[in-house]
């Protein structure tokens, strides 16, 4: 039963153009050809990946910190009360039942808040192990195909396809972002949780299909072009995080601005309109579709529809910085409210009045908003 399925999933009329077959990717006369066995490699690479990262937050990461006066605030905690811990967990109904006032319910759900609530610092050594990967993959996928002729005329992408060998600086490349991208899913978990955590989860899992697919079916030369296009702007979303934190408003603020012109610029015109144009109708003039043809091309769209979502929230957010307005929703540090600080918000809306006490942090913010200043505190 395995053996069917293990054959029926290598069969090769789902992954190959018709005519051709695995034999036909073998290595022969020093060529060498990708292979599924190869991403057997990402798996420990991944785990690698986790471990430099943590000697990197903890070495290089949290020393910049300090050096950029990034510092931790104490926080109280939330004396242990059984009923509204069950509440906070559940978002169940009033709790009455805790014998406490309105005003001392709502500052323990403040102060319990607060406590799942990631610290600045731990934001900040995310986002630099971020921007320090993204950055060097950036410049590592450039010097891999700055010199291709396919990244100045993409009907070369298909060229000889699928009978493309591979180099060794593809070879690397490729195992590297793979790598990396299972390391993200991997601490998905305990990373800083944000908004769009959801679609983080799809993005991470049809980025690794993706990439994964592309290797063994050597889509290789169209996959490092697309590796390439995210990195572009990926490390200055990171980056502009990072004086956020440091509280550099204004870097901070253009950077964002840098960041929201090349992030529309790549991933809602090149990409579509070159990208994807070369792997939906290029192909065509070779082959009859095939499964593959469209898997791929699925996954893309799966991806082109999360940078739409994205470069929705990218342009409200820019729009409320440039008009200078309050920032009402979520700020792209945070894209998105955690489950408990919602609770929390809809517990002060409706199930408790409002005391002085635990608005006082929620008032409009009598400075000019950073691009990644947020929602009040009444609001998280």
């Amino acid at each position: 039963m395995l053996q069917t399925l293990y054959d029926y999933f290598w069969w090769e009329r789902l992954w190959l153009p018709v005519n051709l077959t695995w034999a036909d990717l073998e290595d022969r006369d020093g060529r060498v050809y990708a292979k599924a066995s190869d991403l057997y490699v990402t798996l420990p690479l991944a785990l690698l990946f986790l471990i430099v990262r943590y000697f990197f937050e903890l070495y290089v990461a949290t020393p910049l910190a300090a050096l950029l006066n990034v510092k931790e605030k104490t926080r109280l905690r939330a004396p242990p009360n059984p009923t509204l811990e069950h509440f906070y967990l559940t978002s169940g109904k009033q709790p009455k039942q805790s014998g406490l006032s309105g005003r001392q319910v709502e500052r323990w759900f403040r102060r319990r808040r607060n406590q799942d609530r990631p610290s600045l610092l731990k934001k900040f050594r995310e986002a630099s192990w971020r921007f320090t990967f993204y950055l060097i993959a950036f410049i590592a996928g450039m010097a891999v195909i700055v010199d291709k002729p396919w990244f100045y005329d993409m009907k070369k992408v298909w060229e000889g396809y699928p009978i493309q060998s591979t180099i060794p600086s593809q070879y690397w490349y490729y195992m590297i972002e793979l790598s990396f991208y299972w390391s993200l899913l991997f601490s998905i978990a305990s990373d800083v949780k944000r908004k769009d955590f959801k679609e983080q989860i799809i993005h991470h899992v049809a980025t690794i299909i993706l990439i994964s697919f592309s290797w063994f079916a050597n889509y290789i030369r169209a996959g490092t072009l697309i590796m390439a296009l995210h990195d572009s702007s990926d490390y200055l979303l990171e980056s502009a995080k990072m004086f956020n934190y440091a509280g550099w408003k204004n870097t901070c603020n253009n950077i964002f601005i840098v960041f929201a012109i090349v992030f529309i610029i790549t991933r809602l015109v090149i990409l579509p309109f070159w990208i994807l144009h070369c792997t939906v109708v290029y192909p065509l003039e070779l082959y009859p579709a095939f499964f593959g043809y469209y898997f791929f091309n699925s996954m893309m769209g799966v991806l082109q529809l999360l940078h739409i979502f994205w470069a929705y929230l990218i342009l409200r957010m820019a729009h409320k910085f440039i008009t200078g307005k309050e920032l009402e929703v979520a700020r792209l540090e945070t894209w998105g409210q955690s489950s408990t600080a919602r609770r929390t918000q809809f517990l002060r809306k409706g199930q408790l009045r409002k005391g002085s006490e635990g608005l006082e942090e929620g008032c409009p913010l009598k400075k000019t908003p950073s691009a990644f200043d947020g929602p009040t505190a009444a609001e998280q």
